[in-house]
């Protein structure tokens, strides 16, 4: 089962709210999801980003590949494969 970190839409018509989930890839869109990992409002401006990082971490960790939207999010907030690294070489 490869797991996929991506966005969930959420939301009213023309009023897009995302939810950024751990989900296995096979799954539709706006199927089932393991965990909740964070959230995204582009409506905002700034855009509004929240992240669970420790759990976004060990689930990339455990070989979780993000989706290209995704992964420039979590690269606008510091966490890219080399954080997973030195995480790993601090413990």
């Amino acid at each position: 089962m490869p797991v996929r970190i991506r966005l969930q839409r959420a939301g009213a018509k023309k009023r897009p709210f995302y939810r950024i989930v751990v989900v296995d890839s096979e799954s539709p869109r706006d199927g089932r999801f393991l965990e909740i990992v964070g959230t995204y409002n582009p409506l905002t401006d700034p855009a509004e980003v929240t992240l669970k990082e420790e759990r976004i971490l060990e689930w990339m960790k455990n070989g979780a590949k993000s989706s290209h939207t995704v992964k420039q999010i979590f690269r606008r907030h510091g966490i890219t494969q080399e954080s997973i690294k030195t995480d790993d070489a601090v413990q």
